[in-house]
């Protein structure tokens, strides 16, 4: 059975995506302004500080899921020792 965990590698950037979004509609104004660099400028900086933060969460529960795995096998390996243990005639 799987679990059904949703990953804090897709909550946290999700939230900070919503987080820009009211952010640049608060922000509009300064589009109406005509300061057109300043209002994506912001915006792009965002979305790559957002990006990162996918990135690394991502590659932080990569590495713990190998240390588990390390640690405490897998199922696969629970079949392979069954398998030896009983070999087909």
């Amino acid at each position: 059975m799987s679990k059904s965990k949703i990953k804090k590698s897709v909550v946290f950037p999700i939230i900070m995506l919503a987080y820009l979004a009211a952010m640049a509609w608060i922000g509009r104004d300064r589009l109406n302004q005509g300061e057109y660099l300043y209002y994506f400028g912001i915006i792009g900086v965002g979305l790559v500080i957002i990006l990162l933060l996918y990135l690394s969460l991502r590659k932080k529960e990569q590495l713990q899921q190998r240390r588990e795995e390390q640690q405490y096998g897998t199922y696969s390996d629970d079949d392979k020792e069954k398998q030896d243990e009983n070999p087909k005639k």
